[in-house]
């Protein structure tokens, strides 16, 4: 099993372990022996959390909250499962996400639909619906009480319009999802976080991204968990950062979508490329190209499903 990273006051990170390492993180948040877990991974990530839990001394009947940041299959695949082993707790989701996770076989269509038969089962395998009676239909200024520490949801779309974050009250940080893009450890240098956008479909909204990052940003946390991956701090300079970026991969989307719909889709992911590239450049990464593009090619190729959905909405 990967070692769990210990944060400090009571915020601990488990690698999912989905499709590679250090790609995608499911958060414990522990007060008093009680346990919130914020993103789910897939079925396959409940060992890890599981020996997460008891390496810290909590057990399974100690989970009271299970709160993923949207319902795409990376973060809430897993949902099911642990409810499943879980039996105390409370699935809390976004109220535009409910019903998907009472039901989940739309979203595992739409898996099929982007990656294929064979591809969606290995990354999802079964999902597993989770009865009504336990789910919690969250809205913006909710309070989830865990043992006496709050946790306040924040409505955050533009990713998804089903993405929500959490506010941890005890250090006044944020666990953010995919709400303030991705921030790979393999590309820090000097310890120095930088971050990319993420622009997946099918949902992909540029203005509410935006309104979304600066409601993060007005309360000022000292850290933001992100899904991919990890802690990062310096958190006005990654805002700002984010919001240049945002308008970047949208400006690169109208100037392919301007030379017409033939091939947009590879054009898009080499348009991408060449962005990331830049950014590396302005930020020092120490990594060759190759390696750079195989950290992101599954960013690269989904950014440029999701600019794509984006664009022919605006038709």
């Amino acid at each position: 099993m990967n070692p769990v990273i210990n944060y400090g006051d009571g915020i601990y990170a488990i690698d999912a372990m989905y499709i590679r390492s250090g790609l995608a993180t499911i958060y414990l948040i522990i007060q008093n022996g009680r346990a919130a877990i914020f993103d789910c991974g897939t079925n396959a990530s409940i060992p890890q959390v599981l020996y997460a839990l008891e390496s810290l001394g909590v057990p399974a009947s100690g989970v009271e909250y299970v709160v993923p940041s949207h319902v795409h299959l990376d973060h809430a695949g897993g949902a099911g499962a642990m409810m499943e082993v879980f039996p105390n707790a409370r699935l809390v989701v976004h109220s535009r996400g409910a019903r998907h996770m009472a039901d989940p076989s739309r979203l595992m269509e739409g898996v099929r639909i982007v990656y294929g038969e064979a591809a969606a089962q290995a990354l999802y395998g079964d999902l597993k619906p989770v009865p009504l009676s336990r789910i919690v239909e969250a809205c913006d200024g909710m309070s989830l009480d865990l043992a006496g520490r709050i946790l306040t949801v924040l409505d955050t779309p533009g990713h998804a319009k089903h993405h929500l974050c959490l506010r941890d009250s005890r250090t006044e940080h944020i666990f953010a999802g995919d709400a303030f893009g991705v921030s790979f450890r393999e590309l820090d240098v000097d310890g120095r976080a930088s971050v990319f956008a993420l622009t997946s479909p099918v949902q992909f909204d540029p203005q509410a991204i935006h309104a979304s990052i600066d409601n993060l940003l007005v309360r000022e946390p000292g850290a933001i968990y992100l899904a991919h991956f990890g802690q990062v701090t310096d958190v006005r300079r990654l805002g700002g950062d984010l919001h240049r970026l945002v308008d970047a991969h949208c400006n690169v989307a109208r100037k392919i979508h301007a030379g017409g719909k033939n091939e947009r889709h590879s054009r898009l992911v080499d348009a991408l490329r060449e962005l990331l590239v830049e950014e590396g450049a302005r930020q020092g990464w120490q990594i060759a190209d190759a390696e750079l593009f195989d950290i992101f090619s599954d960013e690269l190729d989904v950014n440029a499903q999701g600019l794509e959905v984006w664009l022919d909405s605006l038709s």
